[in-house]
């Protein structure tokens, strides 16, 4: 029996079918087919791309399948190490997964990406950081010099 599927319009115009076991996972997803009375006709507008919800698809079915395994202990340290792979990418997909995590409301997501930037700027120095993420300073030469000496921890 094929599953059902549910139709999401990304902010790119592209519409795409998902399969519902994975849409629902999705807490926005689950709360707009309860508004809409579960209705599989509708197309729900998503404030994302269609690049980053393949990703998010990718991500969920993942974890779907992956508990559904009778092998937890071995899926578990499976699971860990795609995990950690998944979020290997450019700075720029990972704030877009981050602001899609968040507006979807897929906790394990979020915690996920969110982990993996503070990874990144775990041990790196304020100019290390700012590069990283292509952050530019607002502070003028000046406010930088007081903070640098109000906060030495946060400079070294």
């Amino acid at each position: 029996m094929a599953s059902r599927k549910l139709k999401l319009k990304c902010m790119d115009g592209v519409t795409m079918e998902v399969e519902e076991m994975v849409a629902l996972e999705w807490l926005t997803i689950k709360q707009s087919r309860e508004d809409n009375d579960d209705d599989s006709d509708v197309v729900i507008p998503i404030s994302i791309t269609s690049e980053i919800l393949l990703k998010v698809i990718e991500y969920s079915k993942k974890h779907l399948d992956t508990t559904s395994n009778s092998d937890h202990q071995n899926a578990d340290s499976n699971l860990k190490a795609w995990d950690a792979e998944f979020v290997n990418v450019d700075v720029n997909t990972l704030y877009h997964l981050i602001m899609a995590a968040n507006y979807l409301n897929i906790p394990c997501l979020l915690d996920l990406t969110c982990r993996r930037v503070a990874d990144m700027i775990t041990g790196k120095k304020v100019e290390e950081v700012r590069k990283t993420f292509n952050i530019i300073s607002d502070y003028t030469p000046e406010e930088e010099e007081e903070m640098r000496q109000q906060y030495p921890w946060g400079f070294e």
